[in-house]
């Protein structure tokens, strides 16, 4: 019984941090398509086609996790060719920084990638920011990543975690990692966690 409860919140985890961030996404250009209509006909082409292609890609990972098994680039290719193909459908523009960071075990991997697309499921409904930078390191046997905006911040001694952070900070500790939230008023905000995989990095 525990562990089929493991189970459930895993699967709960993954549709709230993996497909709710792409739907999220989703539901911000639609509005912005509304704003477009009888304005701007091109436009208005090209954001429907970008639409299509990412419910489609939400689609996929919807049904992937039906049929248990991890988003397909994050499982063929790694943490940084998963959170690029990610960053291209974000509601705001997000770059990727991932030089020097490899492949490692399928819970270390997957915990990062849906922590990072929590964050920046954050960062499109809370943070009113213009930009997102992802980055991502190994060091001192751990690796580490960090979600950065440009947003209008908040008092992080004061707030309490909701959900989403609540969710990733219980991720991390599941495999001995740990999450770090740094924001004040006025100054954007960083999300960060670390999780230790062993070597020196």
């Amino acid at each position: 019984m525990a562990a089929q409860d493991d189970e459930r919140r895993k699967i709960e985890r993954d549709l709230h941090d993996g497909a709710q961030q792409q739907l999220v996404a989703l539901s911000v250009q639609l509005k912005l398509a509304e704003q477009l209509v009888g304005k701007d006909a091109e436009k208005e082409r090209e954001l429907l086609a970008r639409l299509g292609s990412q419910a489609s890609a939400a689609l996929e990972d919807l049904r992937s996790l039906a049929r248990g098994i991890y988003p397909p680039l994050l499982a063929d290719k790694g943490l940084a060719a998963a959170l690029e193909s990610q960053a291209r459908k974000a509601a705001v523009p997000t770059t990727i920084e991932a030089g020097g960071v490899g492949r490692y075990p399928q819970d270390v991997e997957s915990t990062i990638y849906f922590c990072t697309l929590e964050a920046l499921n954050n960062v499109a409904k809370y943070a009113e920011a213009s930009r997102a930078i992802v980055r991502l390191w190994q060091r001192d046997g751990h690796v580490e990543f960090a979600v950065d905006d440009d947003g209008r911040g908040f008092d992080a001694d004061a707030a309490s975690y909701g959900t989403g952070l609540q969710g990733m900070a219980d991720r991390l500790d599941a495999i001995g990692g740990e999450l770090l939230v740094e924001s004040h008023p006025g100054t954007g905000s960083t999300v960060s966690g670390r999780v230790p995989v062993g070597g020196t990095g």
